[in-house]
């Protein structure tokens, strides 16, 4: 089983690119953003830590962590981002860890595909075959997350300017998908790539 590490910055195209993977090959898809949320869930391993570093009236009526008001709160106060981050982070590439040895011994799959927005950041290299950089020309992003998200140019900006440049992404990144173009270009990529 091979495992593989997709990222790319907002608006280029990331989930077509994982669709396109889950439908074509024999492959498993995790996605580190849903299984954060998962693990903050009660009775989880990051739940009761998180909870305990922000207080409880950030939990909503069922007891779930309301992740508007986490986000209110962690993003005033750089000590308290830093604190659920070593909670929320370590946790997810542990379980990353596990499950790709699980996987392995199981023996289902071709391929264990993870997307993550801080593959790098994070050191997923440390634990994965390799990283695929998926990129878009920063106009044909925009126009997406406009399109898309209804995102405005101040919104757009923020993020571009938060997330890691070009030069960061293919440092560390095996292969680069070139998503700016149409999606049949884009596909064919991938087949190369997964051949």
């Amino acid at each position: 089983m091979k495992t593989i590490g997709i990222t790319g910055g907002v608006g280029s195209g990331k989930s077509a690119v994982l669709e396109y993977i889950a439908e074509k090959n024999n492959a498993l898809i995790i996605y580190a953003d849903k299984l954060a949320y998962e693990l903050e869930s009660p009775g989880h391993i990051c739940y009761d830590r998180i909870v305990d570093v922000l207080g409880r009236d950030i939990l909503d009526s069922d007891g779930f962590i309301n992740k508007n008001a986490m986000a209110a709160r962690i993003f005033a106060d750089s000590d308290l981002l830093r604190a659920v981050n070593g909670i929320i982070h370590p946790a997810v590439k542990d379980y990353i860890n596990d499950r790709i040895n699980r996987e392995r011994e199981y023996g289902k799959y071709d391929y264990f595909v993870l997307e993550a927005a801080l593959l790098i950041e994070e050191k997923y290299y440390e634990i994965l075959d390799e990283l695929w950089y998926v990129r878009a020309d920063e106009a044909v992003r925009r126009q997406r997350l406009k399109a898309s998200r209804g995102y405005s140019d101040e919104k757009i900006d923020s993020i571009m300017d938060s997330q890691l440049d070009d030069q960061t992404y293919m440092k560390y990144c095996k292969y680069v998908i070139d998503n700016s173009e149409s999606l049949t270009a884009t596909y064919a990529q991938v087949d190369a790539l997964m051949d």
